[in-house]
């Protein structure tokens, strides 16, 4: 349906969506028709502890932030927020979620609440609905998320909502959902996907972030890197075809599955630019890349 039908058809009824007047919504929906497509990005945010950190990683997500057009929402798609079904929150004030342990005290005092966006957040509903995507009122953002906006975006001034991870699908699926949400993009949503393409916390080196990388986490990290320079998504996906490297690099897949959202939402033809590679700890692949 185009936004002219839409509106006349708001027009006849009486229904009034959140509070709006039929003329506060079409100025509303005219914002969206006039977005730029905006890029995808996938970003390896690693540990915690980098929030605190001014390193060559932290100092690449603050040039990323601001060589990108001012989308009008942040959707992030992290490796923290694993359900079973998917949910996209709908908060409008979604709060900083401290998911993990004591590893330094002055996380606790970071805080990066910006507003919720529930319009664009039920796009991904309807654009979704054979997949059945459901709404969540509570979530906040994860660190997954707020670890990274927090250089990318500093001053918490964009709406951001989050999609979950339904732990129980393949990795196809994940990748067919993404597909159907590309529609985002022209709504001026940047979409982010939050993991690591090498991630296993049995091998990782805690006490040291410059860690000699293990051989197996180079090879497979490189392996990604190539596939993704020739846009060559299949193997991507059905990542369990590279054998035993994968098996060690992702003894489980939370935080290899963003990177697949981050690969489905891409449309033919596009470049997936590399935008920061490395390995911390040993075994963490900080790879991210833009599709644009």
């Amino acid at each position: 349906m185009n936004r002219k039908k839409f509106l006349s058809l708001l027009a006849a009824t009486p229904i009034i969506y959140g509070g709006m007047k039929l003329s506060q919504l079409e100025k509303f929906t005219a914002d969206f028709s006039n977005s730029d497509k905006m890029p995808v990005l996938f970003i390896g945010h690693g540990h915690p502890m980098n929030a605190l950190l001014d390193n060559d990683f932290t100092q690449k997500l603050t040039e990323i932030g601001s060589s990108i057009k001012r989308p009008n929402a942040i959707m992030v798609v992290s490796a923290h927020w694993e359900t079973r079904g998917t949910f996209v929150s709908v908060n409008a004030s979604p709060r900083t979620i401290y998911d993990f342990g004591r590893f330094d005290d002055r996380l606790f005092k970071i805080k990066y609440e910006p507003k919720g966006h529930a319009a664009l957040a039920q796009e991904v509903v309807s654009l979704g609905q054979k997949f059945h995507i459901q709404t969540d009122h509570q979530m906040g953002l994860d660190h997954g998320a707020w670890t990274v906006l927090k250089f990318l975006y500093p001053k918490a001034d964009i709406p951001v909502f989050q999609l979950s991870i339904d732990f129980t699908k393949p990795p196809q699926y994940h990748f067919e959902l993404a597909q159907s949400l590309k529609q985002l993009r022209k709504k001026g949503v940047l979409v982010i996907g939050s993991g690591n393409i090498v991630h296993n916390l049995r091998r990782l080196d805690w006490h040291n972030i410059a860690a000699q990388p293990f051989d197996w986490a180079v090879e497979f990290d490189e392996k990604v890197k190539a596939h993704l320079l020739n846009n060559n998504t299949a193997p991507l996906v059905n990542y369990s075809q590279m054998g035993i490297l994968a098996k060690m690099a992702i003894p489980s897949n939370d935080h290899y599955l963003p990177m697949i959202y981050s690969l489905g939402l891409a449309e033919n033809g596009e470049r997936i630019e590399q935008l920061y590679e490395g390995i911390q700890y040993g075994s963490i692949s900080m790879r991210s890349f833009k599709i644009s």
